[in-house]
């Protein structure tokens, strides 16, 4: 009987607890552009997918698609992964596993769908020489090794022109399995064993897709045919063990619409899981990740025994786990929710687990699977954009992800490989959740913040333009909690033509509200006030002096100070000298306008601009940031100006230009989580007693790890 388990992961979530435990953390992230050598482009696309690691745990071994080769990682001191360079293959590495010292590589080689071929390469990593290969016969997909190096397993896909026919599947040549026995220097071409696999699938039969591969103790393989929707175990000899469908699920509580908002009140029946990676916990039992093809995708994984028999089901509650700590990818809603592509297993202490990669929420789950009838979350780790691949190295406690989104033609983060430690520590992410709210409350793109007593206000940006929102977060706790949320409403509906990136008290229980405009998408620059139920009261624009030198960079924030409206302009309009922004002020009582000029960093890189505007005691406290991220960032700075500087003059004369005093550098705040440095600090709040908060915008996850960085640096009272 399939079992449907929501787990409460409040154990996962207790990074603050008064007694270490042990936690994995990220200790080290690895941009495999790092890879490409000296005097080569090194904006070319690179992707880390399939990764394994040599049997001393030292040396990490990914493809790389993109590039066409194998890529090569120096771990020995894991906190300070070293580029080893790459190897290229002829053709397009799909997937590696590493026996000994010992690489074995799928490389496709196919020149069309219909005419599909691919090799299987033996590679000495330390020489970083090719050893030995094998013609497949088809296209591969996957490789696994056996527990005890004597052979490995090559799904061999042959997949199909998904733009024809709508992708519909049978589409010829079929896939099949591949068996090949390896040497100590190498592999033996002469061993290779196909095992059809024709036949078995209700869905397609005569067009078996294998997609994954992994090999038990007993040296049996289990394969997933993802478009197929089946399952089948073979054993050592090439003898088909079982083989079943791997069924379908209905799923409750669940986003189904792609309208900008987060609504988890939808439902499907009847979808059906498609695996994609499958692993084995031990001889009996193993876990899918079903992230879905063209027909399906549960959201979720599952545990079956080798019989078929369902032992466990997560239904949407990974999903709904991953909506709490803010990664829920909303433009998959209508499609595949958080897609859980991959799954890799360990012991580590005395503890088996499974980890389940989300590809569009770019985060792995832990779970320890003891009773494997019973999962229980133990933690959610940020895992990078897009993770394809994991390997767990338990004698050195470490999992490390691959991640194979390279975002560089959009002037984004790289592909990157991530390196967690399972620590005796608290856990360090995630440091915001909506966890032990009564309704299960998505979150994401937080912009600005205010400070109310002891808690915070912070709104979403224009990302979620159809449900505009202002979430109460309780800082007091770790991590971090968003223990309430009013929604944004104009005439009783979700206000449209938002871009709320600054939040202030109004003294009253409501709210000012800074809009960004952009007139070319009919989104007005304006101030709101909001009363306490989220009702839209009033609506200011923007002065004629202001709107006509007005860019689409405008609002980034707002603070009051008196009767004053103070604004921080992103970045330059038309009037402003290069390197240099307005605060803009407004009388709420007069209405009279009026500005002072702040110099801003020159940008190395792309822009400067300011994020954020908050006031307290005797200075307002400024986020000055460039738009860069990892290495190529410079500019993450709070400053402050003393509020006796402020003093506004008339728009469209002369500004007296503000002073200001560097308050921190948040770059090492950024970094401490071993991730690389984001670029979108964009909230700051500070509270009674001084402590300074800072939080980032994580793009609605959209073309980003999903990351929120939620932190404090200290008193402004010091």
């Amino acid at each position: 009987m399939t079992r449907f388990i929501c787990l409460t992961s409040v154990l996962a979530l207790t990074a603050g607890a008064a007694h270490a435990e042990m936690h994995f953390n990220r200790i080290a992230s690895f941009p495999v552009a790092s890879n490409i050598a000296d005097g080569e482009d090194v904006n070319q696309e690179t992707s880390s997918e399939i990764i394994d690691v040599t049997e001393d745990g030292m040396t990490l071994v990914y493809t790389d698609s993109p590039l066409g080769v194998i890529g090569f990682v120096d771990i020995a001191d894991a906190s300070a992964p070293a580029p080893l360079g790459t190897l290229d293959l002829g053709g397009e590495p799909t997937a590696v596993a590493v026996i000994g010292t010992t690489a074995f590589v799928g490389v496709n080689t196919s020149d069309s769908y219909v005419e599909p071929s691919g090799k299987l390469v033996a590679v000495d990593v330390a020489a970083q020489s090719v050893l030995g290969e094998c013609d497949l016969g088809g296209q591969p997909d996957s490789v696994a090794k056996s527990k005890d190096g004597a052979f490995v397993a090559v799904a061999i896909e042959n997949e199909r022109d998904e733009d024809l026919n709508d992708g519909e599947i049978p589409q010829m040549p079929a896939g099949e399995l591949a068996l090949v026995d390896v040497t100590a220097d190498g592999i033996s071409c002469d061993t290779l064993k196909h095992v059809d696999l024709t036949g078995l699938a209700d869905v397609a039969g005569t067009d078996p897709e294998p997609e994954f591969v992994d090999i038990n103790g007993l040296g049996e393989t289990v394969v997933t045919l993802q478009e197929n929707n089946h399952i089948v175990v073979v054993s050592r000899e090439g003898e088909v063990i079982s083989h079943f469908s791997a069924g379908a699920v209905d799923l409750d509580g669940i986003d189904v619409a792609e309208d900008d908002a987060l609504d988890f009140t939808g439902s499907l029946t009847g979808v059906v899981r498609e695996p994609d990676a499958v692993k084995w916990i031990d001889d009996d039992h193993f876990a899918t990740a079903n992230e879905g093809d063209y027909k399906g995708g549960s959201r979720g994984w599952t545990i079956f025994a080798k019989d078929g028999s369902v032992v466990y089901e997560s239904g949407p509650s990974f999903e709904h786990e991953v909506i709490k700590i803010g990664h829920y990818p909303e433009g998959r809603s209508e499609n595949k929710g958080v897609e859980p592509e991959s799954v890799t297993t360990g012991t580590f202490g005395n503890t088996p687990m499974v980890f389940i990669g989300s590809e569009r929420g770019s985060v792995v789950g832990v779970y320890d699977v003891t009773d494997p009838a019973n999962p229980a979350l133990r933690q959610l780790l940020p895992s990078g954009v897009g993770p394809e691949g994991y390997v767990t190295i338990p004698e050195r406690n470490l999992l490390v992800s691959a991640n194979e989104t390279d975002l560089v033609e959009d002037g984004g983060a790289r592909a990157h490989v991530m390196i967690f430690e399972y620590q005796d520590a608290p856990a360090s992410y995630p440091q915001l959740t909506s966890e032990g709210m009564d309704e299960l409350t998505g979150w994401g793109a937080i912009s600005g913040m205010v400070a109310d007593g002891d808690m915070i206000w912070a709104v979403n940006d224009s990302f979620y333009g159809g449900q505009p929102s202002i979430f109460k977060i309780d800082p007091s706790r770790t991590p971090a909690r968003i223990v309430d949320v009013i929604r944004v409403t104009r005439d009783g509906a979700p206000a449209q033509a938002l871009d709320m990136e600054g939040i202030t008290l109004d003294g009253e229980g409501g709210f000012w509200v800074a809009n960004e405009g952009r007139t070319d998408r009919d989104i007005p620059h304006a101030l709101y006030h909001v009363d306490a139920d989220g009702a839209i009261t009033e609506e200011v624009a923007l002065p004629e002096a202001l709107m006509a030198v007005e860019k689409r960079f405008g609002f980034e924030g707002v603070t009051k100070v008196g009767d004053t409206l103070w604004m921080a302009v992103q970045r330059e309009w038309a009037d402003d000298p290069e390197n240099t922004v307005k605060l803009v002020a407004y009388n709420i009582v007069t209405g009279e306008w009026g500005a002072v000029r702040y110099e801003k960093a020159a940008p190395d890189y792309g822009w400067v601009g300011l994020s954020e505007i908050t006031a307290h005691g005797d200075h307002v406290y400024i986020v000055e940031r460039d738009n860069q991220l990892g290495n190529l960032a410079v500019t993450k700075k709070v400053y402050r100006v003393a509020l006796d500087q402020m003093q506004p003059a008339e728009l469209g004369g002369d500004l007296p230009v503000v002073a200001k005093e560097e308050v921190r550098d948040l770059i090492p705040d950024l970094a401490a989580t071993g991730g690389y440095v984001l670029d979108k600090v964009e909230g700051l709040a500070i509270l009674e007693d001084g402590t300074i908060w800072v939080s980032t915008d994580n793009d609605g996850v959209d073309d980003h790890s999903g990351e929120t960085m939620f932190f404090q640096i200290g008193s402004a009272n010091s």
